[in-house]
């Protein structure tokens, strides 16, 4: 992870953005422009979070490890949020481990920081109470789409989310990290790629996903993706 200091950093995260102009100047001599390769562990499970990020086009993972190896995912941070949350609901760790799964940068703090801002009351609580609503809802329906869904239900929801995210309909994912986080053996999304694939959804080659029908994919997604979107949009002004 490379650290670079900016004195004048640009907002391209939607909770930093969202912060009036003296508001976030006070704030921003506490950030530091990091450059966050893909797997970077941003906090261990059981571990104290040391440090909080606002990410801008990266993506995170927050994924929970099972005694066997095996891992799910149970939510997921990008530009509209901020990975960290537990340090303001009063804890200094959670069960989950996040990590870097689309690589980009982000605006890292001090963890100790973050939560004096936050006491301080005003706009950076408000809207970080408000993320932490919406990441709530999607950590919430993922669990139940996990359990109701389809695998190609799911992937499709799945896909549509990071696209959204990136701003992007091609980006870099390779099947055995798909499995990983829906918590599948990579057959099963081998199968549900495929299925997506013939139907002419999208296309996979040499670690890309390219959607190249949104509209059919959306209709072959469940009702998760529009729950998560629409609450997103709700509470932060954002997309999910």
């Amino acid at each position: 992870m490379s650290i670079s200091k900016v004195p004048h950093l640009p907002r391209e995260n939607k909770i930093l953005a969202a912060l009036s102009e003296a508001e976030y100047q006070r704030f921003a001599p506490h950030l530091e422009r990091v450059h966050l390769p893909v797997k970077q562990v941003l906090y261990e499970a059981g571990e104290p979070i040391t440090h909080v990020y606002f990410l801008n086009q990266a993506i995170a993972s927050l994924v929970c490890n099972q005694e066997d190896g095996s891992t799910v995912e149970a939510g997921m941070v990008s530009n509209d949020g901020m990975v960290g949350l537990p340090v303001i609901w009063g804890g200094n760790s959670t069960t989950t481990t996040a990590f870097v799964q689309v690589p980009d940068s982000g605006m890292r703090m001090k963890a100790e920081l973050l939560i004096a801002e936050f006491k301080r009351g005003g706009e950076l609580q408000t809207l970080l109470l408000r993320y932490t609503q919406a990441l709530f809802t999607q950590v919430t329906q993922t669990a139940a789409c996990n359990r109701l869904h389809t695998i190609e239900e799911r992937l499709a929801r799945w896909l549509l989310i990071v696209a959204d995210r990136v701003q992007s309909d091609t980006f870099p994912l390779t099947q055995e990290f798909i499995a990983q986080m829906l918590g599948c053996r990579r057959a099963g999304v081998t199968m549900a790629a495929g299925t997506l694939s013939q139907a002419g959804m999208i296309s996979y080659k040499r670690g890309n996903i390219t959607i190249l029908n949104r509209s059919d994919l959306e209709d072959t997604s469940c009702e998760c993706y529009s729950i998560i979107k629409n609450e997103y949009a709700r509470l932060l002004g954002t997309q999910s």
